[in-house]
């Protein structure tokens, strides 16, 4: 499985853009952030302030033997204790509520994009792709962007002020470190670039990987039937093998980088003992000074190692953010317009009260569409259909019939010419004024995992348990339902996995009927349900689609002959068009098609 766009996130540059993305929300946490930040800060006051007690210590108790301020001495010492005890677990707390909401709004984010992202998107979208981005990619991003705020914070700070501090001191020892800055620029540099390199490689390739893990979940049924588990296990294995690649590359750099970095700091530590020795001896500085800088130069290159880590682990959440972000600001091909959403509100907020009732006109002028630039699917194409019309769509596969249905849901859109809806244009409605008045019955529908009764009234929040057993009723799902363990309140599994393909059709029948909708979509809603249930279905289905303008695909033609009209599609060209009695009389298409099937079904009928 190829990952989706990994060409759009391997720039060898250090993305500003990005970062001020993420940060914009991070700064939405404004409150635990200024406190994380306050508690960080007063860690580092204390950081600087034990070395100049002790120093003093030194100075006063050893070299000028004066114990007057000894208990001033002990009380300080027990105070910084404290300090520590307070600011340190004070600054951990408040970390982990910034690093918990950071991954909530980077999800919620994510997510809320994912529901307002077009059909369009998700069939060019490997699935594995936006898992990854919404689990391992948010929570290490999460993770990193706090905790390395956290260090960043803290090290950046505390070498400023040792610096400071060290140059009133004495500045002529404070140049040794500063002598060595431009050495740890120069070298972080260069292996971020290896780094960062490194872990994009590693993404691509968990990408890749969780895609894997996502087809063999999906097709373990078909991967067991046709025994191919030996060729999935091989193509897992050279996924995981490049994987593994790439991760001991990635970490290879990383750990030359942290020890040149510590032989840099000791270098100074060694230079600083021996210049500070020298001055000792000719009595430049005493003791204390000297135990001043040695402590400072060594609790200098801390920082510096903790700077360098999460510099090394920005590289690596570079990687994560690049995509998240990419998901975050991918833009709906399908969205409404500034003055749509004032009148109408968005998908969050909708403004219920300025919904207008939908009747059920549609009309189809002048229509242009296709999914690639060289196959167009429809040209120029007109049709009117009345209010309250059951519509079958008849002809074979590719022909546009879904095409049709998917551009009147406004899963997409035409290219050019207008979809009237109630004579008006529905690009001038809002998405969630379409969607609330649809209803829509998939060849294979999709169950949510959750109980029987809360399928059947996914689409309603106001559902009472009477109305959900007597739409279960009206679709012949009652009997079945009760049969089970525990009735409506069983459990469907994941994706309905418990259940058989037609009692999901079944369910997916009922959850139709209690959302009452205007336009019905039935997209080959009967071919998993059995030849008695599918008659107690179309029974069921007259009585479903009086009232309502309704789109029937079909490919037994025995389940659309009280249609109010049949179109029948070839390449996205109406053929014909009428009632099942008017296209009989024609001898047309239709009539052969029908005449075909009826005798093929006669034959099979036959043999039992």
């Amino acid at each position: 499985m190829n990952s989706y766009d990994e060409k759009d996130y391997t720039s060898e540059k250090f993305s500003i853009g990005v970062w001020k993305k993420i940060f914009k929300i991070v700064l939405e946490d404004k409150k635990y952030l200024a406190l994380m930040i306050t508690t960080i800060l007063a860690v580092v006051i204390l950081d600087i302030i034990y070395p100049l007690l002790n120093a003093y210590g030194i100075q006063t108790f050893f070299e000028k033997g004066d114990y007057t301020n000894v208990r001033w001495f002990i009380a300080a010492y027990i105070l910084i204790a404290i300090g520590y005890g307070v600011f340190v677990t004070a600054f951990i707390r408040f970390t982990g509520i910034v690093e918990t909401n950071v991954g909530y709004k980077i999800r919620k984010e994510a997510f809320n994009r994912l529901q307002e992202l077009p059909f369009a998107y998700y069939d060019k979208t490997p699935a594995g792709w936006i898992m990854a981005r919404l689990t391992s990619d948010s929570r290490r991003l999460a993770a990193i962007i706090s905790w390395g705020l956290i260090d960043i914070l803290w090290g950046s700070s505390l070498m400023i002020g040792i610096v400071i501090t060290l140059f009133i001191i004495k500045w002529q020892l404070a140049l040794i470190i500063t002598a060595l800055l431009p050495i740890l620029f120069f070298v972080s540099i260069y292996f971020r670039k290896k780094i960062l390199k490194s872990y994009r490689g590693v993404r691509k390739i968990n990408s890749r990987i969780t895609g894997a893990y996502n087809e063999g979940i999906l097709g373990s049924k078909t991967t067991k039937t046709l025994v191919l588990e030996d060729i999935k296990n091989e193509e897992f294995e050279d996924l995981a093998a490049n994987m593994r690649k790439e991760s001991i590359r990635a970490i290879v750099f990383s750990s030359i980088f942290f020890p040149i970095l510590l032989i840099i700091g000791y270098v100074g530590v060694m230079v600083t003992l021996r210049m500070g020795g020298s001055m000792v001896l000719i009595g430049a500085i005493d003791v204390a000074i000297l135990y001043l800088f040695i402590n400072y130069t060594t609790q200098f290159f801390e920082p510096i190692m903790q700077v360098a880590r999460i510099l090394a682990e920005l590289q690596q959440a570079q990687a994560y953010a690049e995509r998240i972000i990419g998901l975050i600001e991918t833009n709906p091909e399908i969205y409404d317009t500034e003055e749509v959403i004032a009148t109408y509100g968005d998908m969050n907020h909708p403004k219920l009260e300025n919904y207008e009732t939908l009747h059920g006109k549609i009309e189809f002028q002048d229509v242009s569409f296709w999914y690639k630039e060289n196959e167009v699917i429809l040209d120029n194409f007109n049709l009117v259909i009345p209010e309250g019309t059951s519509v079958a769509l008849v002809g074979k596969t590719g022909s546009g019939k879904s095409t049709i249905v998917n551009l009147i849901c406004r899963f997409y859109e035409p290219k050019s010419g207008k979809i009237l809806i109630d004579g008006k244009d529905y690009k001038a409605r809002s998405l969630h004024w379409l969607h609330s008045n649809l209803g829509y019955v998939l060849q294979s529908p999709h169950l949510f995992n959750g109980t029987i009764a809360e399928n059947i009234a996914y689409g309603t929040d106001t559902a009472t348990e009477e109305e959900i057993i007597a739409a279960a009723k009206a679709v012949s799902a009652h009997e079945f339902i009760i049969q089970q363990d525990e009735g409506y309140q069983t459990n469907v599994g994941e994706g309905g996995a418990k259940l058989s393909l037609g009692q999901k059709q079944l369910i997916s029948f009922a959850r139709a009927v209690i959302a009452d909708p205007k336009i019905l979509i039935l997209d080959e809603a009967t071919s998993s349900i059995d030849t008695k249930t599918e008659q107690i279905i179309q029974s069921v289905t007259k009585d479903l689609l009086k009232g309502r303008t309704s789109f029937i695909i079909a490919h037994r033609l025995s389940t659309i002959i009280n249609a109010d009209m049949i179109l029948v599609i070839d390449e996205g060209k109406i053929l014909e068009q009428g009632s099942h009695h008017e296209l009989l009389l024609k001898k047309g298409e239709y009539f052969n098609l029908y005449k075909n099937q009826f005798m093929k079904e006669r034959i099979e009928q036959s043999k039992y």
